[in-house]
């Protein structure tokens, strides 16, 4: 059953003061809000390892933001700006990043009113290579709302550089400001790893070398999983009801060591950011799909958005569930398992997985501060904004952090 809830409750007053346009100097100097059932402590981020349980299991989200801007100008002068949103062909990551000559992308296009047809078109240069990039505008993918833009070049360089060479760093709307030579580095994880993502998962821009290392001292298991953040992740909740959002779909994959990983920890983990509490909680339901399926048809192995809501699906514990992916996985000789997922957490959401979060301070009326409300329960989450605006903290993708415990 659906839930029944209306955005505007989940609004507060957010001062632009608040907003931090940049970040800290040293990531891990971020100020650390720790909410325990109830209780709030204030400290630095430095010190998170000292909150965390021993032999505890904590899940990281490896993706890596892309250049994903391009921009282009048409003869007559107009600017056109291509946002890059996922592959269309080939629909693979590695497969795209790695294509040579030719390649097309889901796309949003900026100033689309002028380009209706014909190819766009800029010189680059990657290395010792010289040569034209076009652009084409393709008939709208059947049962996509964005348009689709073929890229073709005549160079021996793969998607990947021409995107390092020319394309934007795409932070996000609400800093106000264009992206500058440093974003290239803070508005990337240290552990960043597997490039596909339009926005990055930005609880874990707080994390250093050394917070890492006093975790694994601290005798807490780190496992990775991916998500490839998309532009739909700043899209505002504008229906009146939570029910009428369309949430927007997203590539997942995790290895067979992190299901390993999770068996050995009962199922149970800390989630860094919410990608990954999105990533772990659709793994429980493509497990409960293979119990009650076992031969289904792989392509049927996603999450739709309103599927945890669905009172007819039964719910088998979170290790039978774990325990069936892995089956699948091992019994289909996969070492990654890749899928979409479209879930919304919202308040009634029963979580399977996540025990703890570590998330940053997020937008109100968003569909990320439904899922940290759905995880503390009932209007905790006003009590903890409060207390983060009233103690100065600052907020959104380059704030301050806090570590959630329900």
């Amino acid at each position: 059953m659906i839930p029944d809830i209306k955005i505007s409750d989940y609004n507060y007053n957010l001062p632009d003061d608040f907003i931090a346009r940049y970040p800290l100097a040293q990531r891990d100097q971020s100020r650390l809000l720790v909410y325990r059932q109830g209780t709030i402590v204030d400290d630095h981020f430095y010190h998170l390892p000292n909150y965390l349980p021993e032999g505890a299991l904590m899940v990281f989200n490896n993706t890596k933001v892309i250049q994903a801007r391009l921009h282009f100008r048409k003869p007559q002068g107009a600017l056109i700006e291509v946002f890059l949103l996922e592959p269309h062909q080939p629909a693979d990551y590695e497969q795209m990043f790695q294509s040579q000559g030719c390649c097309s992308w889901h796309c949003l296009v900026g100033n689309l009113k002028k380009w209706k047809q014909g190819s766009l078109a800029r010189a680059i240069e990657v290395g010792e290579h010289r040569f034209d990039l076009s652009a084409t505008l393709v008939t709208q993918a059947v049962g996509q709302a964005t348009p689709v833009v073929q890229f073709t070049w005549d160079a021996p360089v793969s998607f990947a550089d021409i995107l390092d060479s020319i394309g934007e760093l795409p932070i996000p709307p609400y800093l106000n400001r264009a992206t500058e030579e440093s974003d290239k580095t803070t508005y990337q994880t240290v552990y960043s790893r597997i490039k596909g993502s339009v926005a990055a998962p930005t609880a874990g821009l707080h994390f250093t070398p050394a917070v890492l290392s006093a975790i694994d001292q601290s005798g807490i298991e780190r496992t990775e999983v991916t998500l490839h953040v998309g532009a739909g992740t700043f899209r505002p909740v504008k229906s009146e009801s939570v029910a009428e959002h369309p949430m927007h779909s997203e590539h997942i994959s995790v290895g067979l060591g992190t299901i390993e990983a999770l068996l050995r920890h009962e199922a149970r983990a800390i989630a860094v950011g919410t990608t990954s509490v999105r990533t772990l909680e659709s793994l429980y339901y493509i497990g409960s799909k293979l119990l009650r399926q076992p031969d289904i048809d792989p392509s049927l192995l996603t999450v739709d958005q309103w599927e945890p809501y669905d009172p007819e699906t039964s719910e088998p514990t979170p290790m039978q569930a774990m325990q069936a992916l892995h089956d699948y996985m091992t019994s289909h000789q996969l070492t990654t398992f890749h899928t979409d997922t479209r879930i919304i957490i919202v308040p009634g959401y029963k979580y399977h997985i996540v025990q703890m979060l570590v998330t940053n301070f997020h937008q109100p009326q968003s569909t990320l501060l439904l899922l940290v409300s759905a995880l503390l329960g009932g209007e905790r989450w006003k009590d903890l904004y409060a207390h983060a605006l009233s103690s100065g903290y600052r907020f959104l993708s380059y704030g301050d952090s806090s570590l959630l415990i329900p």
